[in-house]
C-alpha cells in the first residue's frame, strides 16, 4: 500500500457517509504510524487534525488523489476521485490509468511516462483525458483536462509505486475568471460596493466606496451602517440587512438618505442587497451595491413639480373663465391654486374698471383704489396677512406707496414678500394680473410656515396663472360694459315710467337676460309699447327679434321706431304689420327697402348674419266700443281672461315672422267686456331650456285665476309661479284690464247734409259740454266744431256724424262718407278761405284725419281746463292768422 500524508481535509461527504468512513479509515492509519515522509515514522503523539471551516478554498477546488501500485496499475481511489472522474472505487481500483483515461494517440507517450515514474522520477503537466465509458459498450466518455503532480513511493514491501495528485483545470481557470471579476467589480465598478460579514460589519469595500466616504479601501474594514448614515437611517438599514440574512430575499432599489464627509448637501443613494453563499451554499455575508441618485431625484422632483404645475396650467384652463362674471373668474382662479398651489390667496381688482372707467386712475403709482373680489384659504378661516386690519371681500382699499404690492402694480412685476417673525405666512407672492399691456388688480399667494417656500418656477407659474385670470377677468369686464350698454340701449326705447291708456289699466315687466345661471347671456330684442291713437284708442305691442346682443337690441330699437310711426299714420294692424314686415326685410340690406325688394327678386344666396327676424303681435283697442282688433305675425297668441272665466289664448292667426315676406296677414276683432284682462307676452315667459313650450303656455294659462286683483300682483304672481328667473331669455309682459268709456262720457249725433247742419252741430257740442260742467271749453269748440262740420259740407259725401269723447282730454270727430283726407295748406293774404285748418292747428292740442271703412275721420283734442296745458285765446288765434 502506499503511504498517504495523514494531514487530510473534512468536509461535507456528498457520498452519503463513504467519506467519513475513509476519513476513519485514514485515523486508524495514522494511528498504527503512517509516515510525514519517506523513511520517517510517525508516532500517534505526532499526527495532527485540522477541521477546515465552510468556505474552505477546498470547497471550490477539486483535488483528488489516488495511488498507483508497482504494477502500474490503481490499487487506491479516493472520494475526490469519484467526484472528478466519476468512477466509483470498485471499478477504478485494478484499471490501467493510461488504458483508462488516456486518448489513444497519447497512450504511448503515457505509458513512457509510466515508466519513468515507476523507476522513481516525479512528474508534474497537465494531461487531457476521457473519463472511461459510464456503462461498457455504451459509448465515449466526457473530456477533461487536469494538472497532474505524480510523486514516486515504495510500498511496504518495498517496491516502487507513485502517488497522484490531481486538478481540475476547468474548475482553476473558473476560479481564475470568477477571482477576476470580483476585482473588476471592486476596483472598476463606478458603483459603490460592499461585503458585509454575518456580524454586518464591511469585510471588503471597492475604491468607489472609498472615494465617496474617504480613506482607501482597507480603513473600512469592520466599520458597521452607524458609521456612515444618521442613526434613523442606520436603523432601518440595519434591520434590512438582518431580514436579509436571515430569509435570502434579495432588495431592490431600496432608498437611502445621509451625508458624506466634509459636506452638509444631503445625498440619495439607491441600495441593492443580496445574500452571499460560500461554495458549500452556506451564507457567509451580504453584498451591498449603492448607486448616488442625488442627480437623479432632484431631476425627478424637478419633473413632478413640471407636471404638477402642468396638471394645473391644464386645470386652470378648464375652470377658470367659465363665466362671463368679474367675481365668479376670481374665486375660480382662488379655486385653482387653493391648496394645490399654496395655502392662502386674495384677487383685489381696480374699483375704476369694475365701475366701467376704461382707465383705473392712479395706475402710474399703485395707489389707486382696489376691491377685494375674492378670498380663500385652506388653514381654516386665517385672515389674509398684511398691515394693518384684515380687508374683507367686497371692501374698496388702497396699498400704501412704498408696499411691495403697489410696487407689484407700478412695475407690473412680482414681488416676494417674506412672512412676519412669529406669524403665520411664510413667504407671500404679490403678482399683477395684466391683460393686454393692462394692469387690471392684484393676486396674492401665500404659503404658511412647513410649507415649501415658492421658488423660481412658482414665481413664473403664479404669473402665468394670473395672466391668465386677468385675460378672463378683462373678457367679463369688456362683456360687462358691453352688455350695461347694450340694456341702456335697450331699456331707453322702452317706454318710460309705467304707460297709462285711455280705458284700459297697464301694468306691464320687462326682465332683462343675465347670468344668474353660470352661462353668458346677452341682451335679447324683447320689446312692448303702448300707443296712444286718436279717439281714445290704444295701441298695443308686443315683439321679439330673433337674436340676442347689441344688434339684436338695435333692430329691436329700429322695428319700435317704425311701429310708432305706422301707428300715428292711423293704420290698420294688418297694414301695420305688412309695412313693419317690409322694413325688418330691409334692415339687412345697405339700400334699404327698395333695395331689399329688387335684391328678392334675384336669386342669390342668403346671407344669414344680416337676415333680421321678428315677431310681433299688433292690437289696437277702443275704448268707446270695448272691441279690440288683433294681427300677429309669427307671435305666441294673446291670452284673454274675462271675469268669471277661465283664462283662454285667443285664436289668432299666427302669420309670418316679419322679416319673411310674402305673405298678406290677418286681422282677428274680439269685443272685450268690461273688466276683461288681456295679456301680451315674449317667449322667455313659457318656454326654457328645462320647460318646453306647450308646459309653459299652459302653466301661464294656469297662473290667470284672478283678473280682478291688482294688475301688478297678477303680474308678479305670473312671474313667481312660472319660474321665471332663469336668466336664459329677456322677458316682456304686457296686462291690461279693460275700463271703457262709460256711457254718458260720448255724445254721439248725426246730421243731414244740409248748411243748418253746421248751426246745430255747435248746439250740440254747447249742450253736451255744459252737462260734463266744460264751459271753459264751449267757445273754442264751437269754433272748432264749426270749421269741420263745414269742411265735411264743402269737401266731404254723406251724412255727417259728430262724436265727442271725453276722458283724460276732450276729443271731437267729425266723420263722413268722403276718402278725400283734408290738407292742411298756408293760405295767401288775398285769400277768402284756406284758414279753417290752420285756425284748428292753433286752437287745438293736436288734430288730425283717418280712414275708416265707410269714408274719413278728421279729429281735434281739447286739454281739460284742469289740465297742465293751457287754453289758447280764440281771439288771438284769429288775429295771429292776418
Amino acid at each position: 500500500m502506499s503511504e498517504i500524508p495523514a494531514k487530510a481535509t473534512e468536509s461535507e461527504d456528498p457520498s452519503g457517509g463513504a467519506r467519513a468512513k475513509a476519513a476513519g479509515a485514514l485515523a486508524a492509519d495514522a494511528a498504527h504510524g503512517f509516515a510525514d515522509g519517506p523513511g520517517e515514522a510517525a508516532t500517534p503523539g505526532d499526527a495532527m487534525w485540522q477541521s477546515s471551516p465552510p468556505g474552505s478554498i477546498y470547497d471550490y477546488i477539486k483535488v483528488a488523489s489516488f495511488s498507483i501500485g508497482p504494477d502500474g496499475l490503481v490499487d487506491q481511489w479516493s472520494l475526490r476521485a469519484e467526484q472528478i472522474f466519476g468512477i466509483p472505487a470498485d471499478r477504478a481500483v485494478g484499471m490501467d490509468p493510461i488504458d483508462a483515461f488516456i486518448d489513444p494517440d497519447l497512450r504511448e507517450r503515457g505509458q513512457r511516462k509510466m515508466a519513468e515514474i515507476l523507476d522513481g522520477r516525479e512528474w508534474t503537466g497537465v494531461v487531457p483525458f476521457r473519463t472511461p465509458d459510464p456503462v461498457p459498450g455504451g459509448g465515449r466518455g466526457e473530456k477533461g483536462l487536469a494538472e497532474v503532480y505524480v510523486m514516486p513511493t515504495r510500498s511496504l514491501d518495498g517496491e516502487k509505486a507513485a502517488v497522484c495528485i490531481v486538478v481540475d483545470v476547468r474548475t482553476l481557470r473558473s476560479i481564475e475568471t470568477d477571482l477576476a471579476a470580483s476585482q473588476a467589480i471592486f476596483g472598476q465598478s463606478p458603483f459603490g460596493f460592499l461585503l458585509i460579514d454575518p456580524d454586518l460589519r464591511v469585510r471588503r469595500a471597492n475604491h468607489r466606496f472609498a472615494s465617496i466616504f474617504g480613506g482607501t479601501p482597507d480603513d473600512h474594514r469592520g466599520k458597521g451602517v452607524h458609521d456612515y448614515l444618521p442613526r434613523p437611517e442606520a436603523d432601518r438599514v440595519s434591520a434590512t440587512l438582518r431580514r436579509v440574512l436571515e430569509t435570502g430575499d434579495s432588495i431592490t432599489d431600496m432608498h437611502v438618505t445621509g451625508f458624506v464627509p466634509g459636506s452638509d448637501e444631503r445625498r440619495h443613494w439607491s441600495i441593492n442587497l443580496y445574500r452571499v453563499h460560500s461554495g458549500t451554499g452556506r451564507p457567509i455575508g451580504i453584498a451591498w451595491l449603492g448607486t448616488d441618485i442625488t442627480a437623479r431625484r432632484a431631476a425627478a422632483r424637478e419633473a413632478a413639480a413640471a407636471r404638477r404645475n402642468l396638471a394645473l396650467l391644464n386645470e386652470a384652463g378648464a375652470r377658470i373663465g367659465n363665466s362671463l362674471d368679474l367675481e365668479t373668474t376670481a374665486r375660480e382662479l382662488l379655486d385653482v391654486v387653493v391648496p394645490g398651489f399654496c395655502d392662502l390667496a386674495t384677487v383685489d381688482l381696480y374699483q375704476g374698471l369694475l365701475a366701467g372707467d376704461e382707465t383705473p386712475p392712479g395706475l402710474a403709482d399703485g395707489s389707486a383704489g382696489l376691491r377685494r373680489v375674492a378670498f380663500s384659504s385652506a388653514v381654516s378661516d386665517a385672515p389674509f396677512p398684511g398691515a394693518g386690519a384684515p380687508v374683507a371681500v367686497g371692501a374698496v382699499h388702497h396699498f400704501p406707496f412704498n408696499s411691495p404690492c403697489a410696487d407689484a402694480l407700478r412695475t407690473a412685476r412680482p414681488q416676494a414678500i417674506p412672512g412676519e417673525e412669529g406669524g403665520l405666512v411664510q413667504s407671500t407672492l404679490a403678482v399683477p394680473m395684466v391683460a393686454h399691456d393692462t394692469v387690471v388688480g392684484l393676486a396674492q399667494f401665500s404659503r404658511t410656515k412647513g410649507s415649501e417656500p415658492f421658488g423660481d418656477r412658482d414665481r413664473d407659474l403664479a404669473v402665468e396663472l394670473a395672466a391668465r385670470a386677468a385675460v378672463c377677468i378683462d373678457n367679463a369686464r369688456l362683456y360687462r360694459r358691453e352688455h350695461e350698454r347694450a340694456l341702456i340701449l335697450q331699456r331707453s326705447l322702452l317706454p318710460p315710467g309705467d304707460p297709462v291708456a285711455s280705458g284700459l289699466d297697464i301694468a306691464c315687466r320687462y326682465l332683462p337676460g343675465n347670468a344668474s345661471t353660470g352661462r353668458p347671456s346677452e341682451v335679447g330684442g324683447d320689446w312692448f309699447d303702448v300707443i296712444e291713437l286718436p279717439g281714445h284708442r290704444t295701441a298695443l305691442v308686443v315683439g321679439d327679434v330673433m337674436g340676442r346682443g347689441l344688434r339684436a337690441a338695435v333692430a329691436m330699437g329700429e322695428l319700435r321706431t317704425a311701429v310708432r310711426t305706422l301707428a300715428l299714420l292711423d293704420l290698420e294692424p294688418a297694414e301695420v304689420l305688412s309695412a313693419l314686415d317690409e322694413i325688418a326685410r330691409g334692415l339687412g340690406t345697405p339700400g334699404g327697402v327698395q333695395q331689399a325688394t329688387r335684391a328678392a327678386r334675384r336669386p342669390r344666396e342668403a346671407d344669414l348674419s344680416e337676415v333680421y327676424l321678428a315677431t310681433c303681435v299688433y292690437a289696437v283697442y277702443d275704448s268707446v266700443t270695448r272691441r279690440c282688433t288683433f294681427a300677429n305675425a309669427g307671435h305666441l297668441p294673446p291670452v284673454l281672461v274675462e271675469p268669471g272665466e277661465p283664462a283662454l289664448m285667443l285664436d289668432v292667426p299666427p302669420g309670418l315672422p316679419l322679416g319673411v315676406g310674402g305673405e298678406p296677414f290677418e286681422e282677428v276683432e274680439v269685443d272685450l267686456p268690461e273688466g276683461a284682462l288681456l295679456a301680451l307676452y315674449t317667449d322667455g315667459l313659457v318656454e326654457s331650456r328645462d320647460h318646453p313650450l306647450d308646459e309653459g303656455l299652459n302653466a301661464f294659462v294656469g297662473a290667470l285665476t284672478d283678473p280682478s286683483s291688482p294688475l301688478e300682483d297678477v303680474c308678479d304672481h305670473v312671474l313667481n309661479t312660472l319660474d321665471s328667473h332663469h336668466g336664459e331669455d329677456d322677458i316682456a309682459l304686457l296686462m291690461a284690464r279693460v275700463q271703457g268709456l262709460p256711457v254718458d262720457s260720448v255724445g254721439d249725433w248725426t246730421l243731414p247734409r244740409e248748411p243748418r247742419s253746421v248751426g246745430r252741430a255747435r248746439e250740440h257740442a254747447r249742450g253736451q259740454l255744459l252737462a260734463w260742467d266744460l264751459e271753459p271749453l264751449v267757445d273754442t269748440t264751437e269754433l272748432l266744431v264749426s270749421e269741420l262740420v263745414t269742411n265735411a259740407l264743402r269737401y266731404g259725401e254723406g251724412e255727417i256724424r259728430l262724436r265727442l269723447l271725453l276722458d283724460r282730454t276732450l276729443v271731437c270727430e267729425v266723420w263722413d262718407a268722403g276718402l278725400v283726407q283734408p290738407r292742411r295748406r298756408r293760405a295767401r293774404d288775398t285769400d277768402e278761405g284756406g284758414r279753417g285748418l290752420q285756425l284748428v292747428g292753433l286752437l287745438s292740442a293736436a288734430w288730425g284725419s283717418r280712414r275708416t271703412p265707410r269714408g274719413k275721420t278728421v279729429w281735434f283734442e281739447l286739454p281739460l281746463p284742469d289740465g297742465e296745458t293751457g287754453l289758447a285765446d280764440p281771439a288771438e288765434a284769429l288775429l295771429s292768422l292776418f
